[in-house]
């Protein structure tokens, strides 16, 4: 409750991963890419699923969210949604090549054990280090192991809680950040 009589009621969306435009993450991909030679690093297998969501539906899920919360708010009122389309569910690498072969990216495989043995060693260094500085690698065990497993969803509650639909279909989303990439 807050001032007076008034209650505030707030609902989560998580989306799995995000992608599109302007995604900081995708042109850094790109971009160690370009310095390699073209090349990416394939650390994790193909069986590894992760889901990925286009940042404009994401965005249009927020809308739908907050119009639907100021108007139902005992429905949406503490409830987790989780943000999701078309998109394909394939692994981190997969799914960023669908954006990036066409450039003449080609893969280059890591094995497993080299990956957790770098991961051991930055854990270690990271604490070793602590007392001098902030020693803080993006390989490590826990990213290698969130990297490893499969994570999809599968929901309609945002559907019937408040009529969520995607705005951009598969092909859409992937035009529009295909393009963005085109701007490298």
């Amino acid at each position: 409750q807050i001032s007076g009589e008034k209650v505030l009621y707030t609902c989560a969306l998580r989306p799995t991963g995000i992608y599109g435009e302007n995604h900081q993450v995708m042109k850094d991909f790109y971009k160690r890419g370009m310095k390699t030679g073209s090349w990416i690093l394939r650390a994790i297998t193909n069986n590894i699923e992760q889901g990925r969501v286009y940042a404009g539906n994401v965005a249009w899920m927020h809308l739908l969210a907050c119009r639907s919360l100021q108007e139902r708010p005992l429905l949406l009122g503490g409830q987790v949604y989780f943000c999701y389309d078309e998109s394909p569910y394939k692994s981190f690498v997969d799914f960023n090549m669908q954006f990036l072969s066409g450039f003449g990216f080609r893969e280059v495989r890591i094995p497993m054990w080299l990956l957790w043995a770098a991961a051991m060693t930055n854990d270690l260094l990271h604490t070793l280090l602590r007392p001098l500085c902030n020693y803080s690698p993006q390989l490590n065990r826990y990213t290698l192991a969130v990297a490893s497993t499969t994570f999809t969803v599968s929901t309609d509650k945002a559907r019937r809680h408040f009529g969520y639909q995607p705005l951009y279909s598969w092909e859409e989303s992937r035009c529009r950040t295909l393009a963005w990439v085109q701007t490298f």
